[in-house]
Protein backbone atom coordinates (compact mmCIF):
# COMPACT_ATOMS: atom_id res chain seq x y z
CA UNK A 1 0.00 0.00 0.00
CA UNK A 2 1.32 3.45 -0.91
CA UNK A 3 2.41 5.70 1.96
CA UNK A 4 2.41 8.91 -0.07
CA UNK A 5 -0.04 11.59 1.00
CA UNK A 6 -3.07 10.66 -1.14
CA UNK A 7 -3.80 14.22 -2.25
CA UNK A 8 -0.53 14.19 -4.22
CA UNK A 9 -1.76 11.48 -6.60
CA UNK A 10 -5.41 12.58 -6.69
CA UNK A 11 -6.77 14.71 -9.51
CA UNK A 12 -6.45 18.46 -9.12
CA UNK A 13 -9.45 19.62 -7.05
CA UNK A 14 -12.05 22.19 -8.04
CA UNK A 15 -10.74 24.62 -5.42
CA UNK A 16 -7.66 24.98 -3.26
CA UNK A 17 -6.14 27.18 -0.61
CA UNK A 18 -2.37 27.40 -0.16
CA UNK A 19 -0.97 28.37 3.24
CA UNK A 20 2.69 29.24 3.85
CA UNK A 21 4.02 29.71 7.37
CA UNK A 22 7.22 30.98 8.95
CA UNK A 23 8.50 30.04 12.39
CA UNK A 24 8.12 32.52 15.22
CA UNK A 25 11.44 33.71 16.59
CA UNK A 26 12.70 31.35 19.26
CA UNK A 27 9.61 29.12 19.01
CA UNK A 28 9.71 25.43 19.87
CA UNK A 29 7.58 23.86 17.11
CA UNK A 30 7.31 20.23 18.28
CA UNK A 31 3.93 20.51 19.98
CA UNK A 32 2.40 22.41 17.05
CA UNK A 33 3.86 19.99 14.52
CA UNK A 34 2.57 16.98 16.47
CA UNK A 35 -0.90 18.53 16.64
CA UNK A 36 -0.82 19.25 12.92
CA UNK A 37 0.13 15.64 12.20
CA UNK A 38 -2.98 14.46 14.05
CA UNK A 39 -5.24 16.83 12.12
CA UNK A 40 -3.87 16.41 8.58
CA UNK A 41 -4.89 13.36 6.55
CA UNK A 42 -2.75 14.05 3.48
CA UNK A 43 -5.83 14.05 1.24
CA UNK A 44 -7.93 17.10 2.02
CA UNK A 45 -4.74 18.78 3.14
CA UNK A 46 -1.24 17.98 1.86
CA UNK A 47 1.45 19.26 4.24
CA UNK A 48 5.12 19.96 3.63
CA UNK A 49 8.02 20.92 5.92
CA UNK A 50 10.72 23.37 4.89
CA UNK A 51 14.44 23.02 5.54
CA UNK A 52 14.38 25.55 8.39
CA UNK A 53 11.65 23.62 10.23
CA UNK A 54 13.43 20.28 9.84
CA UNK A 55 16.62 21.85 11.16
CA UNK A 56 14.74 23.36 14.10
CA UNK A 57 13.35 19.91 14.86
CA UNK A 58 16.89 18.57 14.76
CA UNK A 59 16.22 16.30 11.78
CA UNK A 60 17.72 17.71 8.58
CA UNK A 61 18.39 14.99 6.03
CA UNK A 62 19.69 14.57 2.51
CA UNK A 63 17.32 15.73 -0.18
CA UNK A 64 15.99 18.88 1.46
CA UNK A 65 17.83 22.02 0.45
CA UNK A 66 17.33 25.73 -0.26
CA UNK A 67 15.45 26.77 -3.40
CA UNK A 68 17.84 28.14 -6.06
CA UNK A 69 17.57 31.69 -7.40
CA UNK A 70 18.39 32.89 -10.91
CA UNK A 71 18.63 36.22 -12.72
CA UNK A 72 18.23 36.59 -16.47
CA UNK A 73 17.70 39.34 -19.01
CA UNK A 74 14.73 41.19 -17.56
CA UNK A 75 13.60 38.55 -15.06
CA UNK A 76 14.39 37.12 -11.66
CA UNK A 77 13.59 33.71 -10.23
CA UNK A 78 13.44 34.31 -6.47
CA UNK A 79 14.06 31.98 -3.55
CA UNK A 80 11.55 32.57 -0.75
CA UNK A 81 12.01 29.74 1.76
CA UNK A 82 9.36 28.97 4.35
CA UNK A 83 8.97 26.61 7.29
CA UNK A 84 5.60 25.00 6.61
CA UNK A 85 3.29 24.64 3.59
CA UNK A 86 -0.29 23.35 3.47
CA UNK A 87 -2.29 22.68 0.31
CA UNK A 88 -5.98 22.50 1.18
CA UNK A 89 -8.14 20.78 -1.43
CA UNK A 90 -11.92 20.84 -1.82
CA UNK A 91 -15.04 21.93 -3.66
CA UNK A 92 -16.47 24.67 -1.40
CA UNK A 93 -14.54 27.88 -0.83
CA UNK A 94 -16.27 28.57 2.46
CA UNK A 95 -15.31 25.17 3.80
CA UNK A 96 -11.68 25.76 2.76
CA UNK A 97 -11.66 29.10 4.60
CA UNK A 98 -12.79 27.40 7.81
CA UNK A 99 -10.35 24.52 7.38
CA UNK A 100 -7.53 27.01 6.85
CA UNK A 101 -8.51 28.86 10.01
CA UNK A 102 -8.48 25.58 11.91
CA UNK A 103 -4.92 24.87 10.76
CA UNK A 104 -3.85 28.39 11.72
CA UNK A 105 -5.19 27.83 15.24
CA UNK A 106 -3.44 24.45 15.53
CA UNK A 107 0.00 25.88 14.74
CA UNK A 108 -0.36 29.46 16.03
CA UNK A 109 1.85 28.76 19.04
CA UNK A 110 4.92 28.35 16.86
CA UNK A 111 4.10 29.58 13.34
CA UNK A 112 2.96 32.80 11.65
CA UNK A 113 0.87 32.69 8.48
CA UNK A 114 2.95 34.42 5.83
CA UNK A 115 0.82 33.91 2.72
CA UNK A 116 -2.61 32.52 1.80
CA UNK A 117 -3.54 32.06 -1.86
CA UNK A 118 -6.79 30.72 -3.32
CA UNK A 119 -6.54 28.42 -6.33
CA UNK A 120 -9.12 26.93 -8.66
CA UNK A 121 -9.44 24.58 -11.59
CA UNK A 122 -10.04 26.37 -14.90
CA UNK A 123 -12.02 24.42 -17.48
CA UNK A 124 -10.59 20.95 -18.02
CA UNK A 125 -7.32 21.87 -16.30
CA UNK A 126 -5.98 24.88 -18.15
CA UNK A 127 -3.73 27.75 -17.26
CA UNK A 128 -5.47 31.15 -17.41
CA UNK A 129 -3.74 31.74 -20.76
CA UNK A 130 -6.01 29.01 -22.13
CA UNK A 131 -3.25 26.44 -22.63
CA UNK A 132 -3.69 22.98 -21.13
CA UNK A 133 -1.49 22.45 -18.09
CA UNK A 134 0.44 19.29 -17.24
CA UNK A 135 0.03 17.52 -20.60
CA UNK A 136 3.09 15.30 -20.07
CA UNK A 137 2.19 14.35 -16.50
CA UNK A 138 2.95 10.69 -15.68
CA UNK A 139 -0.11 8.59 -14.87
CA UNK A 140 -0.91 5.66 -12.60
CA UNK A 141 2.06 3.64 -11.39
CA UNK A 142 4.43 5.94 -13.28
CA UNK A 143 3.11 8.90 -11.28
CA UNK A 144 3.80 7.06 -8.03
CA UNK A 145 7.28 6.07 -9.21
CA UNK A 146 8.06 9.68 -10.12
CA UNK A 147 6.69 11.24 -6.92
CA UNK A 148 7.35 8.83 -4.04
CA UNK A 149 10.71 8.29 -2.33
CA UNK A 150 11.81 4.67 -2.13
CA UNK A 151 14.69 2.76 -0.58
CA UNK A 152 15.39 5.53 1.96
CA UNK A 153 14.11 3.77 5.05
CA UNK A 154 11.10 3.94 7.36
CA UNK A 155 9.73 7.43 7.83
CA UNK A 156 11.05 8.58 4.46
CA UNK A 157 9.81 5.93 2.01
CA UNK A 158 6.49 7.14 0.63
CA UNK A 159 7.33 10.76 1.31
CA UNK A 160 7.71 13.24 -1.52
CA UNK A 161 9.49 16.50 -2.22
CA UNK A 162 7.64 19.48 -3.68
CA UNK A 163 8.64 22.68 -5.46
CA UNK A 164 6.16 25.56 -5.13
CA UNK A 165 6.20 28.80 -7.12
CA UNK A 166 3.57 31.50 -7.43
CA UNK A 167 3.66 32.97 -10.94
CA UNK A 168 1.99 36.29 -11.84
CA UNK A 169 0.83 36.66 -15.43
CA UNK A 170 0.95 39.89 -17.45
CA UNK A 171 -2.21 39.33 -19.47
CA UNK A 172 -1.79 42.58 -21.40
CA UNK A 173 1.57 41.37 -22.71
CA UNK A 174 0.21 37.91 -23.47
CA UNK A 175 -2.87 39.21 -25.28
CA UNK A 176 -0.69 41.52 -27.39
CA UNK A 177 0.88 38.44 -28.97
CA UNK A 178 -0.57 36.92 -32.11
CA UNK A 179 -1.99 33.40 -31.88
CA UNK A 180 1.16 32.05 -33.56
CA UNK A 181 3.40 33.93 -31.12
CA UNK A 182 1.46 32.51 -28.18
CA UNK A 183 1.74 28.99 -29.57
CA UNK A 184 5.49 29.39 -30.17
CA UNK A 185 5.98 30.73 -26.67
CA UNK A 186 4.49 27.58 -25.16
CA UNK A 187 5.48 25.17 -27.94
CA UNK A 188 1.95 23.84 -28.43
CA UNK A 189 -1.11 24.91 -30.40
CA UNK A 190 -3.73 26.22 -28.03
CA UNK A 191 -6.64 25.02 -30.14
CA UNK A 192 -5.71 21.31 -30.10
CA UNK A 193 -2.78 21.06 -27.64
CA UNK A 194 -0.54 19.51 -30.32
CA UNK A 195 3.18 20.00 -29.82
CA UNK A 196 4.86 22.15 -32.49
CA UNK A 197 7.77 20.33 -34.12
CA UNK A 198 9.22 23.61 -35.45
CA UNK A 199 8.82 25.60 -32.24
CA UNK A 200 11.83 27.82 -31.37
CA UNK A 201 14.37 26.55 -28.81
CA UNK A 202 13.02 29.08 -26.30
CA UNK A 203 9.54 27.48 -26.32
CA UNK A 204 8.50 26.30 -22.87
CA UNK A 205 7.85 22.74 -24.03
CA UNK A 206 11.35 22.48 -25.48
CA UNK A 207 12.97 24.03 -22.41
CA UNK A 208 11.28 21.53 -20.09
CA UNK A 209 10.97 18.36 -22.20
CA UNK A 210 11.36 15.85 -19.40
CA UNK A 211 12.87 13.09 -21.53
CA UNK A 212 15.54 15.44 -22.93
CA UNK A 213 17.53 15.56 -19.68
CA UNK A 214 20.18 13.12 -18.51
CA UNK A 215 18.90 11.53 -16.39
CA UNK A 216 15.29 12.13 -17.45
CA UNK A 217 13.65 14.85 -15.36
CA UNK A 218 10.07 13.75 -14.76
CA UNK A 219 7.93 15.51 -12.16
CA UNK A 220 4.29 15.20 -11.15
CA UNK A 221 2.64 18.56 -11.70
CA UNK A 222 -0.35 19.61 -9.64
CA UNK A 223 -0.49 23.27 -10.61
CA UNK A 224 -3.63 25.41 -10.42
CA UNK A 225 -4.59 28.95 -11.46
CA UNK A 226 -4.96 31.55 -8.72
CA UNK A 227 -6.43 35.05 -8.58
CA UNK A 228 -6.89 37.89 -6.12
CA UNK A 229 -8.49 41.30 -6.52
CA UNK A 230 -5.85 42.70 -8.87
CA UNK A 231 -3.57 39.90 -10.06
CA UNK A 232 -3.75 36.32 -11.33
CA UNK A 233 -1.49 33.57 -12.57
CA UNK A 234 -0.43 30.01 -11.85
CA UNK A 235 0.47 28.33 -8.58
CA UNK A 236 3.10 25.94 -9.87
CA UNK A 237 3.37 22.77 -7.77
CA UNK A 238 5.65 19.88 -8.79
CA UNK A 239 6.22 16.72 -6.74
CA UNK A 240 9.14 14.35 -7.10
CA UNK A 241 10.99 11.53 -5.37
CA UNK A 242 13.86 14.03 -5.17
CA UNK A 243 14.16 17.72 -6.08
CA UNK A 244 16.69 17.00 -8.83
CA UNK A 245 14.25 16.79 -11.75
CA UNK A 246 12.53 20.08 -11.02
CA UNK A 247 15.84 21.80 -10.39
CA UNK A 248 17.19 20.62 -13.76
CA UNK A 249 14.12 22.01 -15.51
CA UNK A 250 14.29 25.35 -13.70
CA UNK A 251 17.98 25.76 -14.49
CA UNK A 252 17.29 25.28 -18.19
CA UNK A 253 14.26 27.60 -18.11
CA UNK A 254 16.48 30.34 -16.68
CA UNK A 255 18.98 29.82 -19.49
CA UNK A 256 21.77 28.97 -17.05
CA UNK A 257 23.08 26.22 -19.34
CA UNK A 258 22.98 27.73 -22.82
CA UNK A 259 21.86 31.34 -22.43
CA UNK A 260 18.40 30.63 -23.90
CA UNK A 261 15.73 31.67 -21.41
CA UNK A 262 12.24 30.23 -21.47
CA UNK A 263 9.96 32.33 -23.68
CA UNK A 264 7.33 32.32 -20.92
CA UNK A 265 9.27 35.05 -19.12
CA UNK A 266 7.87 37.39 -21.78
CA UNK A 267 4.52 37.36 -19.99
CA UNK A 268 4.87 35.79 -16.56
CA UNK A 269 7.16 35.98 -13.52
CA UNK A 270 7.56 33.90 -10.36
CA UNK A 271 7.24 35.90 -7.14
CA UNK A 272 7.94 32.99 -4.76
CA UNK A 273 9.99 29.82 -4.79
CA UNK A 274 10.29 27.22 -2.03
CA UNK A 275 11.01 23.53 -1.45
CA UNK A 276 9.24 21.31 1.07
CA UNK A 277 9.40 17.70 2.24
CA UNK A 278 5.97 16.07 2.51
CA UNK A 279 6.08 13.23 5.07
CA UNK A 280 4.44 9.86 4.37
CA UNK A 281 1.17 8.84 6.00
CA UNK A 282 0.30 5.90 8.24
CA UNK A 283 -3.16 5.21 9.60
CA UNK A 284 -4.55 8.32 7.96
CA UNK A 285 -2.11 10.67 9.73
CA UNK A 286 1.31 12.11 8.93
CA UNK A 287 4.18 9.83 9.86
CA UNK A 288 6.69 12.08 11.63
CA UNK A 289 9.03 9.33 12.83
CA UNK A 290 11.83 10.80 10.68
CA UNK A 291 11.09 14.43 11.49
CA UNK A 292 10.55 14.15 15.25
Amino acid sequence: MSLIQPGVLADVPALARYLTFTLKSGAEPRRAVAALAEAVDGERCVAGFGDSLLRRLGSPFAGVRPFPSYTGAGFDVPSTPAALWCWLRGTDRGVLVHEARAIERIVEGAFVLDRAVDGFRYGTGRDLTGFEDGTENPQGEKALAVAAARGMGDGVDGSTFVAVQQWVHDFTAFEAMSADQQDNTIGRRKRDNEELEDAPPSAHVKRTAQESFTPEAFVLRRSMPWADATRAGLMFVAFGKTLDAFEAQLKRMAGAEDGIADAMFAFTRPITGAYFWCPPVRGGRLDLSKAM
